[in-house]
């Protein structure tokens, strides 16, 4: 499960920011190093309730975090240095009672990663409590790092959503231009994402790269619909026809034509099924099928023998 920052605290994602305050004070004052020594899960939960409260207690961390609604989306956009930004660890547990940091001041002050992949100076806000996340702060920051994860909106046809292609695609990640090519599943819609393992933003201190997502965008189409693994399309047939019936040829989105019959009768709006011509599943589920809407034209204009014979018909109840 998607670990969660209010969860963490234990508070309704309504929650003041006094009542947030109030509940990392309580985790703190049971979680914190001094009230549990060489304990490491009493650490790592301290480290914990203090991210979330760090995010929680920033209105536009917050309004950040709420957008994403797990603690695992939002490091993927934001890294650490982000999170713990102007997020003075050694005033708020003085203000608790306790002696703070032993190493005096503990804010970040670092700019976002990206861009030329520069970075400022960077603080350990746990480097007077913890020692340093197991070794000192100096320590922690040559450590080997993951690059930032990226994201780029890649629009598609129907087409291509439908039977899968190659596509290249070139932008922009840091102070180089990236070529990738990208194999796009057939049956992928609008709102799914592809990850491109090790694409992302580099790594520091020898890390590997974050991964690039894919935000796919499946553009409009003239002709064709699709919902869920169906598609529509529409037809428009004359009022004889749809009294006497026809037959009428229906364009296919892999540019073939099939001949369907309109049976005699058909109303406006009726459907009709063409099995096995929709989207083929992501997940191996049977292929979607494609649908004709029957529109019935009513003509506006009319002769005048054309319009005795209909007076013809609607004395004899048609």
């Amino acid at each position: 499960m998607a670990e969660d920052y209010y969860q963490v605290l234990g508070v309704d994602k309504k929650a003041s920011a006094d009542e947030i305050k109030k509940a990392y004070r309580k985790l703190a004052l049971k979680w914190h190093p001094d009230k549990n020594p060489n304990n490491k899960a009493a650490e790592e939960k301290f480290k914990k309730i203090s991210e979330a409260y760090a995010v929680l207690s920033d209105t536009e961390k917050r309004q950040q975090y709420d957008q994403f609604g797990s603690a695992d989306q939002y490091r993927q956009q934001y890294s650490q240095e982000d999170i713990f930004r102007n997020f003075d660890l050694d005033e708020i547990l003085k203000s608790f009672g306790f002696s703070g940091a032993r190493g005096g001041r503990t804010t970040f002050r670092t700019t976002r990663r990206g861009g030329g992949g520069a970075r400022d100076d960077y603080d350990d806000p746990f480097a007077g409590i913890f020692g340093g996340m197991g070794g000192g702060g100096q320590q922690y920051a040559n450590m080997p790092q993951k690059g930032q994860d990226a994201e780029y909106n890649l629009s598609i046809t129907l087409e291509e959503s439908v039977f899968g292609a190659d596509k290249k695609i070139s932008f922009q990640l840091e102070n180089r231009i990236e070529d990738i090519s990208v194999k796009i599943p057939a049956g992928i819609s609008t709102g799914k994402k592809l990850r491109l393992p090790g694409k992302g933003l580099s790594g520091y201190n020898g890390g590997p790269s974050g991964d690039l997502y894919l935000n796919i965008n499946v553009l409009p189409h003239p002709i064709f619909a699709r919902d869920g693994n169906d598609l529509y399309i529409e037809k428009t047939i004359k009022f004889t026809q749809a009294v006497l019936g026809i037959t009428i040829d229906v364009p296919t989105l892999d540019g073939t034509t099939k001949r369907i019959k309109i049976a005699p009768g058909t109303q406006n709006n009726t459907k009709i099924r063409m099995k096995g011509f929709g989207v083929p599943s992501l997940k191996g589920a049977p292929k979607g099928d494609q649908y004709v809407k029957i529109n019935i034209e009513v003509p506006r204009k009319l002769s005048d023998r054309q319009t005795k014979i209909i007076q013809q018909l609607a004395e004899d109840g048609i």
